[in-house]
């Protein structure tokens, strides 16, 4: 494989807090060699050379939450196209929800999306396996026999458990072999039917809506299981400035609990659903302002661990409907680096906070060995232009189905280059 050299960057390991201007070495795939004036005395010219230009160099991201539609639904999503698209927006590695059909609920479907991704996709998937069979919320599936296989975690996607009992089993079995349960905190009772955030505004529009309580209720009888059963536990997209308390008591106790929100939750709140624009039809439902703070504050001093695109295609017969009858769900995978970069730029998020979200500590979580500028570490890197404006247009988008609430929206930072396993498998310089 042959060597590839990166000059004059702004190297940020999110991990250690490394930061400064200087050169990276990439060969046979794996990060070489890194460090201030490390070309001083020349490079060998047959070595490819990519001037940064002061840009920042740092791990590709990792997205733990990506619904594709491969098998069973390919005019949603591909892995290929799901692949093409985490490329463009800088992602190296991609977590798959069980969501498919069939269901991720056994190791052949697990064997399946690894060999199908090698094929087709340029950057890693992962596989995430089933809590229960079909995800219909009864029977357990084979965790063990999925983690030998190799799915990285376990979910449900997006089907609350709601028998608590079966849920304790669930965290007992995991908890033999270490895995992580990521869970949705819903009580479905609660949110049944619900297409918005309970609240004046929904109120107004006459929308069917979810109370916060909904999400707290659920982390905290999951989080009361995790102290009954010791397991790992991710909960799972949360939105709500209410369930921070209970995530916080949590991690003080010293329980294994940390926490996922998606990007649409830090940068949009409930107001963007506006005149019942559907491609803001999300769930868990964008809430009030307020809460979208409470979760950028509990981002930055770390008390929310990882950040997702929750990336979910739809084609545009689902969401072209009246809104209670749209289908919930955007793409996310080409707007998770540019939406938290924008967000960084208007100074309300740490860019190191948010760089650790979406890099070391899911890498750290799931056991993988991205996510690091480490010499011996794969050579999975971003080359993100920070200051880089440009206008979000879904007909730009990569992925098969083009429906995002940022749609029309400035932005601010972007991919220019992103590198997988030591090969660009995305290149925007210049543009």
């Amino acid at each position: 494989m042959p060597k590839l050299a990166i000059s004059n960057a702004r190297l940020i390991d999110p991990k250690s807090g490394y930061d400064k201007i200087g050169d990276l070495l990439i060969e046979d795939g794996i990060i070489a060699a890194f460090g201030a004036d490390l070309f001083a005395e020349g490079l060998n010219p047959d070595i490819e050379k990519i001037d940064a230009d002061g840009l920042i160099l740092c791990p590709g991201l990792i997205d733990m939450r990506v619904v594709t539609g491969e098998p069973g639904a390919e005019h949603k999503e591909t892995l290929a196209s799901a692949g093409q698209a985490a490329a463009a927006g800088g992602v190296t590695s991609m977590v798959v929800m069980p969501q498919t059909n069939p269901v991720i609920d056994d190791i052949s479907l697990v064997d399946f999306i690894r060999r199908r991704a090698r094929e087709t996709s340029p950057v890693n998937v992962y596989a995430a396996g089933a809590l229960t069979k079909n995800l219909d919320c009864t029977d357990m599936t084979e965790l063990g026999l999925m983690s030998e296989a190799g799915a990285v975690m376990f979910s449900n996607g997006d089907a609350p458990i709601r028998d608590a009992g079966l849920m304790r089993r669930l965290m007992a079995y995991s908890s033999a072999f270490n895995a992580l349960i990521a869970h949705r905190p819903v009580d479905p009772d609660l949110s049944k039917n619900a297409v918005a955030h309970e609240s004046d505004f929904s109120a107004r529009l006459g929308l069917t809506a979810a109370p916060a309580a909904s999400e707290r209720i659920m982390a905290e009888r999951d989080i009361a299981l995790v102290e009954l059963t010791g397991a790992r536990y991710l909960l799972d997209l949360i939105s709500s400035a209410d369930t921070l308390p209970s995530l916080r008591r949590a991690k003080s106790r010293g329980l294994d609990v940390s926490a996922s929100v998606s990007i649409n939750h830090l940068a949009l709140n409930e107001l963007d659903i506006g005149d019942y624009r559907t491609f803001a039809k999300l769930d868990p439902p964008l809430r009030g302002e307020n809460d979208r703070q409470a979760l950028l504050k509990a981002v930055n001093d770390g008390s929310i661990d990882i950040i997702v695109s929750a990336h979910d295609p739809r084609p545009s017969g689902d969401k072209r409907r009246p809104f209670a009858e749209a289908g919930f769900g955007a793409v996310g995978l080409e707007m998770l680096l540019p939406a938290g970069l924008t967000l960084v730029a208007d100074g309300q998020l740490d860019l190191h906070a948010f760089l650790r979200a979406v890099t070391s500590t899911p890498a750290d979580m799931l056991g993988l060995p991205q996510g690091v500028l480490e010499i011996g570490a794969p050579a999975d890197l971003v080359l993100i232009d920070p200051g880089k404006p440009w206008m979000c247009d879904v007909a730009d988008l990569l992925s098969n189905s083009r429906n995002t609430p940022f749609d029309g929206r400035l932005m601010q930072g972007a991919a220019v280059t992103t590198i997988c396993n030591g090969k660009i498998v995305f290149d925007n310089q210049g543009a």
